[in-house]
């Protein structure tokens, strides 16, 4: 059969607003996905839907619809997304009604069944993570456009290939190669160029929106439009199939994708070839994302400028103390960005940050501002805030939960009214670790350099919870041989003391030339408690490329 050409135009809510338009005129495309869920966002859609019950969906794409709507049409590509969030049905309903508005004859489907927040009491929002069988459902039936809620990121495209290529739920290798092409789409333009470590190789001061040309085995290729900036090569591929993933096997509803078997090739300028890609079974159980309020959040960040910045920092601890002792968590951390003799007031300034959090907003809310505020003349020499204090603000808990795959009844709702129930998986398997592959051969001994890490391989970093992941890689076997036998999980731990007292499990990718490190509970609660400076751990990976140690000469 053709090959199917499926393109991204959203890798999270907020992300670029013309994408829709720049992938709908920049070539062809058979069907065009948008992301718009994120843990972060199942919280805000939940609260959005606590002040209107109709809300619950990303907005924004109703906007980017409207404009795009004939557009698509006219080009017969058909849009699968998540934008449904917690409400799918009302956000099909919309599209819909602008349809009708704009006179285009559209057939809008939508798939439900994720949302079990009923069975979590104080929850604000638990969703079941579905797959892409009810998204093949709805195209199977003709729709023009399909909604969904809480599907996997790789769902918009497994949806759409097992739809074309007429998968069933046993083709797991062929599933399993589609789960890996959406997982590079699924963040957008990661896959070319953004956010990537050796991002000065290319122009990536606006990143075209990645595509993969899907084929009926299972292999693809992921490209992007003619004439568009960034550059899609082995690395910024390898880097987006490493971020937010742990071990060999990457788990789904629908299929179990062996990550160890990928294979990744330069297909000529701006493609790359993924093959190889073997599949099992899916888990017998679903995850269920489970998002609730936390209590409320409050902060304020104090400068310190010039000399004896650790005596600044020890009198406004003191002369807080008092007004602290009943608040539940309190965190101090000071950032010493500052430098001697510099010549800026910036440059010569640190940072005292205070966080606190408790279940009473009124805690953290006069406790906090009227106590900082009260120093503004009584402190440290040169005493200011970067802002004032204001009220505590809610934060929220991110949970993970799992029931049974059974459990979840995935039904696709036609345009026509028609509601298809989609089975479960009934060839399901329990995930258990896989052997750890053997070594390469070591370097053999030569002079070493002290220089970073980051001059000889590539990260990329992301949260999935509390947990964080860290994915680095070399760009040569020489490389390889170096980086496998010399990143230890105890050399991580020293190169990151953030992470000395946590849980840190290594996965070797040798196929990627790729290492894989799990940080247990770094990011506390998740990331909608904002438990850390850099509450997603987005940078982790490069704050490791930017550590020193000995490296060979030779790689250098």
């Amino acid at each position: 059969m053709t090959v199917l050409r499926v393109g991204n135009a959203s890798g999270f809510y907020g992300d670029r607003f013309d994408a829709l338009h720049e992938m709908l005129t920049g070539g062809e495309l058979d069907v065009l996905t948008g992301d718009y869920l994120a843990e972060l966002t199942m919280l805000i859609l939940g609260r959005d839907r606590m002040k209107d019950p109709g809300a619950g969906y990303a907005r924004t794409f109703l906007r980017q619809l409207e404009e795009c709507l004939g557009l698509a049409h006219e080009r017969g590509v058909r849009i699968v997304t998540n934008a449904g969030g917690l409400n799918p049905a009302g956000l099909a309903g919309r599209v819909r009604e602008a349809a009708e508005r704009l006179g285009i004859p559209v057939r809008v489907a939508h798939v439900e069944g994720d949302d079990l927040t009923a069975h979590h009491p104080g929850a604000l929002a638990a969703h079941a993570y579905l797959g892409g069988f009810g998204i093949a459902a709805c195209l199977r039936e003709g729709a023009d456009i399909v909604v969904t809620g809480r599907v996997t990121d790789a769902a918009l495209v497994t949806g759409p290939a097992a739809a074309h290529f007429g998968w069933g739920p046993g083709a797991h290798d062929r599933l399993a190669g589609a789960v890996v092409a959406g997982h590079v789409l699924e963040c957008g333009t990661q896959a070319t160029g953004g956010n990537y470590a050796f991002f000065r190789e290319g122009d990536v001061r606006r990143p075209g929106f990645p595509l993969a040309e899907l084929h009926e085995d299972g292999t693809a290729v992921i490209t992007k439009h003619p004439g568009t900036g960034g550059f899609v090569d082995v690395g910024t591929v390898t880097a987006q199939l490493l971020y937010e993933t742990g071990g060999a096997r990457y788990a789904g509803p629908d299929v179990t994708a062996r990550l160890d078997t990928v294979r990744l090739t330069q297909d000529g300028p701006d493609r790359v070839r993924i093959e190889g890609v073997r599949g099992e079974a899916p888990p017998p159980t679903l995850k269920v994302g489970r998002n609730r309020l936390g209590g409320f959040r409050n902060e304020v960040v104090f400068v310190l400028t010039g000399l004896d910045i650790e005596a600044k920092a020890d009198l406004a601890r003191a002369q807080m103390a008092p007004h602290l002792g009943k608040v539940a968590d309190v965190r101090w951390d000071l950032v010493r960005t500052d430098r001697p003799d510099a010549d800026t007031e910036e440059t010569a300034s640190a940072l005292l940050r205070l966080v606190v959090r408790d279940p009473d907003q009124e805690a953290v809310g006069r406790a906090l501002s009227g106590a900082a505020i009260e120093l503004a003349l009584a402190s440290y020499p040169g005493f200011h805030v970067l802002a004032p204090p204001g009220k505590g603000a809610p934060y929220g808990v991110f949970e993970e939960a799992y029931v049974p795959q059974d459990a979840v009844t995935q039904v696709a709702v036609l345009h026509d009214g028609r509601r298809l129930t989609v089975p479960p998986a009934q060839d399901t398997l329990v995930l258990d670790a896989v052997p750890e592959p053997p070594l390469p051969a070591p370097l053999p001994p030569g002079p070493t350099r002290r220089a970073p890490l980051g001059l000889v391989v590539g990260a990329r970093s992301g949260d999935k919870g509390g947990n964080a992941n860290v994915g680095v890689w070399a760009r040569t076997d020489e490389a390889w041989r170096w980086l496998a036998h010399t990143l230890t999980v105890d050399l991580f731990r020293e190169l990151l003391p953030e992470t000395a007292e946590l849980t840190v499990t290594r996965h070797l990718l040798p196929h990627l030339r790729a290492l894989n490190f799990v940080v247990e509970g770094i990011l506390g609660a998740g990331v909608a408690a904002q438990h850390r400076f850099d509450p997603q751990a987005k940078a982790l990976g490069e704050w490791l490329r930017s550590r020193h140690l000995d490296i060979p000469e030779a790689l250098l």
